[in-house]
């Protein structure tokens, strides 16, 4: 394994070979490093912080919650931190992103529909403020590696114009693991690997990214003064995201599932848990470790059509079922005061926000007009959570339920619209709510995911369009309970009014083809800035020859 992750420095050479080496056990690592942490961690009363968001990570998709796949890192970490057993995040990436960078819901950021896609003139809306920038005006050095996937049409959309000082990672949302390029459409491919705000061809090695990312947040460790600053890092991992790609080696390990999405999608996730291995290697080694907090958490929910499972949750990836958007999550810190723990409080994504500020004596303003709230005592303490309910979204675009109407919402919402909302144990569905089957582990089979494995399948010709569930009493969502209690029913459709008519519109433009890499030395980036640029000169010089005044007479 180590020879496949050597990197270029020797200095590098160094710290890679002391933490992608056969992977001694956890008390040796204990024992062995118990000096250096006692000699540099001396806990000031901000910590650093670490944020590891992964791609994709089915809710089954981790040992503690039942799978074959062994992730042995991550389960000792979540033994020794507290495991979120009631966590929510958004059924896809973009907006799961968008949600943890400004702490407010999609339908406050105009995001409210889909991913930003790599073509559209789209990005974050650069008058919402950003985690980053609230941790670094409270005195953090900020840094992100990873996958970005919130918008790049114009330079200030870039994550170092969002409050990163340093930015290694890719700005589209997936693409190849190796070569880092990505294709979206035909005569639309381009290169995706960026150091700051420019493409990374020369510290590109053609690694595998999860490698590749793990390196680079353990140099960033290893040339910050632990003491002297604060850390914010930003791990957010390509993987296990499709293309389904993996060192060859690990594939050996999973050799016995005869179904190859499986088998590669497993081994990907045992390459992401040794590269936390190695990055929480690397926290102590530094003298990081005991005065940090780490954040473990998936962007949705997996796609069982590439090898994800969220048995025996509901739905999958892109879907408002439970599968989609109930993840895999813990915190792990020596700072927690209840370790070991499961915290079954309701907490989303939105909540890093507050919560990750206020524990880095950062400042929350009135007018940021969060959605999300400070569940610290609640993860640490073990406290009732101060939240209460969750928009999980309203996609006004999204209106295909064919039988969705006024009259089925009782005359309080049109439920047509694509939308989902969590109200204590209660959580309701209008519109189509996405892919529904209930998908067991696909590990020891060969079967097409087309040949159905249960008949609960909803059809939606039937004429149904919404749906009421106690998912305390039902987390599987198997007992639709609408039609025995209307009135609760009707309650939360008035909470889901309430909600929309705080919406700002949405966000969604055409297609841009001056986004073509082609156009940008064969590299996805920015390209709006420039063109508006030349734009406004061209307008400046027919206003300078024609004159200002003619321009009035009308």
């Amino acid at each position: 394994m180590l020879i496949l992750w050597l990197p270029v420095g020797v200095f590098l050479s160094f710290i890679i070979s002391q933490t992608w080496s056969i992977q001694m056990s956890w008390d040796n690592w204990d024992s062995k490093l118990l000096n250096r942490e006692n000699k540099f961690d001396k806990p000031s009363s901000q910590p650093h912080i670490v944020f590891i968001l992964v791609d994709d990570q089915g809710f089954r998709d981790v040992g503690y919650h039942g799978s074959e796949i062994k992730t042995p890192t991550l389960d000792r970490l979540a033994a020794q931190g507290v495991k979120l057993e009631n966590y929510y995040v958004q059924p896809l990436c973009s907006p799961s992103r968008s949600q943890l960078m400004t702490g407010r819901y999609q339908i406050h950021t105009g995001l409210q529909h889909s991913i930003i896609r790599a073509t559209q003139p789209n990005c974050l809306p650069l008058e919402n403020v950003t985690l980053p920038q609230k941790l670094k005006k409270a005195g953090y050095s900020t840094h992100m590696v990873g996958k970005w996937h919130l918008g790049f049409y114009k330079r200030g959309c870039l994550p170092t114009q969002r409050g990163f000082d340093t930015f290694f990672g890719s700005l589209l949302g997936s693409g190849d693991y190796y070569s880092h390029y990505k294709c979206e459409g035909p005569g639309m491919c381009g290169y995706d690997l960026y150091e700051g705000e420019e493409a990374a061809w020369e510290q590109d090695r053609g690694l595998y990214s999860t490698m590749m990312f793990t390196q680079k947040a353990i140099s960033i460790l290893a040339n910050h003064n632990p003491r002297g600053q604060p850390l914010f890092l930003y791990l957010a991992f390509q993987a296990v995201h499709s293309p389904l790609q993996v060192p060859a080696h690990y594939l050996e390990r999973y050799k016995g599932i005869p179904n190859l999405h499986r088998r590669k999608y497993a081994s990907m996730v045992s390459c992401l848990d040794d590269a936390i291995h190695n990055l929480t290697l690397a926290l102590k080694r530094y003298g990081y470790y005991n005065n940090t907090v780490i954040v473990y958490s998936s962007d949705n929910g997996g796609q069982p059509l590439a090898g994800g499972c969220n048995w025996p949750l509901r739905g999958s990836k892109a879907t408002y079922w439970e599968g989609g958007i109930r993840a895999v999550g813990f915190v792990h810190s020596p700072l927690l005061v209840n370790k070991g723990t499961k915290c079954r409080s309701l907490v989303h994504i939105t909540d890093w926000f507050p919560t990750l500020v206020t524990l880095g004596k950062g400042t929350l303003d009135e007018d940021l007009n969060l959605d999300g709230y400070d569940v610290w005592e609640a993860i640490s303490e073990g406290r009732p959570s101060p939240r209460q309910d969750i928009l999980h979204n309203i996609d006004p675009i999204y209106i295909k339920a064919k039988n969705g109407s006024w009259k089925a919402g009782y005359g309080l919402w049109n439920t047509a619209i694509r939308a989902a909302l969590r109200v204590g144990h209660w959580k309701l569905l209008t519109g189509i709510p996405g892919y529904s089957d209930w998908v067991p582990p696909q590990t020891f089979s060969k079967q097409r995911l087309t040949n159905r494995w249960h008949n609960e399948l909803v059809h939606w010709g039937w004429g149904k369009s919404i749906w009421l569930f106690n998912i305390t009493a039902d987390p599987y969502e198997r007992v639709d309970l609408s039609q025995r209690y209307p009135h609760i029913v009707k309650e939360m459709l008035i909470r889901l009014a309430q909600y929309n008519r705080t919406a700002v519109p949405v966000r969604y433009p055409a297609k841009d083809l001056s986004s073509n890499p082609q156009y940008n030395g064969g590299v996805w980036g920015p390209w709006y800035k420039e063109r508006q640029e030349k734009d406004e000169r061209y307008n400046d010089l027919l206003t300078n020859h024609f004159g200002k005044s003619r321009w009035k007479i009308k």
